[in-house]
């Protein structure tokens, strides 16, 4: 599937562009829409406080206060930093959800659910690889 975002985000590239900056991996999730496999990222397991961003264009998506547990095996959250995540309707793969995408680029990050905890009750479901983690200084 070609990614829609290669107009109307503030990020655009070309194809070739985005497979010089990212990994495979990264390409196959942000721009093929792909996933990676569950508890295969160790962004999973992060804990420590910082802020997860976009592995395609830097801009912020997360903070760690609001990742938790969910038991899939991909880092979940119940609420990103405001006008960072775009959703759209994903039909694919013959069932109907949401997928999640950065709003500055377009990057295919993972699909939310209606089953998080308070005070969402969102499940943020990511794809570990298209994110990035930079910690708190101190």
């Amino acid at each position: 599937m070609n990614d829609v975002a290669e107009t109307g985000f503030a990020v655009s590239m070309s194809d070739a562009q985005w497979r010089e900056i990212l990994t495979p991996e990264q390409y196959n999730v942000l721009r093929g829409h792909g996933t990676e496999r569950p508890g295969t990222c160790a962004l999973n397991h992060e804990k420590r406080p910082g802020t997860f961003s976009c592995a395609g264009c830097g801009q912020a998506l997360f903070v760690s206060g609001t990742k938790f547990e969910s038991g899939t095996g991909w880092p979940s959250f119940n609420d990103p930093l405001p006008g960072a995540i775009g959703t759209r309707v994903d039909r694919s793969h013959g069932m109907i959800r949401i997928e999640a995408h950065c709003s500055r680029c377009g990057g295919h990050l993972g699909h939310v659910f209606p089953d998080g905890p308070p005070p969402t009750g969102q499940r943020y479901c990511m794809n570990g690889v298209a994110m990035n983690f930079v910690p708190d200084a101190g």
